[in-house]
């Protein structure tokens, strides 16, 4: 049985730990970053070049006296954004898990939040779902991997027959097409753990589904859930392993090389 799981960060990566095999695994979401997103260039810049236009006459003034703070200032506009937007998501989980397992939360929160806990709400009145975990963490002793799910609930469909959901929250713009390599990655993972350590078999799973909250609206949207989609979160599963570890031995010592000058023993005796 395995003990508590903490996480770790190494090489812009996240690994779970077992406290007490110490046996190390990457986390999912950094499986899935082997993705290419050559998109992100263009949204970059595009985020580089609106802090210049819409803060032209500050930028000015501290390019004037300092060029180089004046480009970090602009360098770091993407980063700044994925800062606020990833502490604001954080802080939606942690009132959506409080709200799912029952737990009093106010009816005024943060301004910042409120949209998102109104329309939590009303995704909890209109589906109904009843919750059976909430943040624990899959993990596949087979492939060798390990992540925190947000929640696996019981929804009735349309004739009223119970099914077994693996959610997921999502508080970006937009919901994306890697969520479903997430969700199989959990649901076909071999075992859970809760935050105390206890481990218990996957249980089946039936569907899994993305609960996409802004602060405008909510859509509880289904995720294509099966062994193709996993096979693909597979193969990017080898290439973690290819870009972190069997990359850096396939290049050996030169058998020759040419290029540098001969230094003769006359010139080291001169030296």
């Amino acid at each position: 049985m395995a003990g508590k799981v903490s996480t770790i960060q190494r090489g812009n990566s996240r690994f779970y730990v077992d406290a007490e095999t110490h046996e190390k695994v990457p986390g999912v979401t950094s499986v899935i970053g082997m993705l290419p997103k050559p998109f992100l260039t263009y949204w970059a810049a595009k985020m580089t070049a609106e802090a210049a236009v819409d803060n032209l006459p500050a930028v000015t003034s501290i390019a004037e006296r300092d060029r180089d703070g004046a480009v970090d200032y602009l360098k770091g506009a993407h980063r700044r954004y994925t800062k606020l937007r990833a502490e604001i998501g954080s802080d939606a989980h942690d009132l959506f898990e409080r709200m799912i397992r029952g737990e009093y939360v106010p009816r005024r929160v943060h301004p910042d939040l409120q949209p998102y806990r109104e329309g939590f709400a009303e995704f909890l009145d209109v589906v109904q779902p009843e919750l059976i975990r909430a943040e624990d963490v899959a993990w596949s002793d087979q492939h060798k991997y390990a992540g925190s799910f947000d929640a696996l609930l019981r929804v009735k469909d349309d004739d009223g027959t119970p099914t077994t959901v693996i959610v997921d929250w999502k508080t970006s713009k937009a919901t994306y097409p890697d969520v479903a390599l997430q969700m199989s990655a959990y649901g076909f993972a071999d075992r859970l753990i809760d935050p105390e350590g206890n481990s218990e078999p996957m249980p089946h799973i039936d569907a899994a589904a993305v609960l996409h909250i802004t602060a405008d609206q909510w859509s509880f949207k289904p995720v294509r859930f099966d062994a193709e989609v996993f096979g693909h979160f597979l193969t990017l599963r080898r290439t973690f392993d290819w870009d972190r570890e069997v990359s850096k031995t396939v290049i050996g010592k030169p058998f020759a090389s040419g290029g540098q000058r001969i230094v003769t023993g006359t010139q080291r005796r001169a030296r």
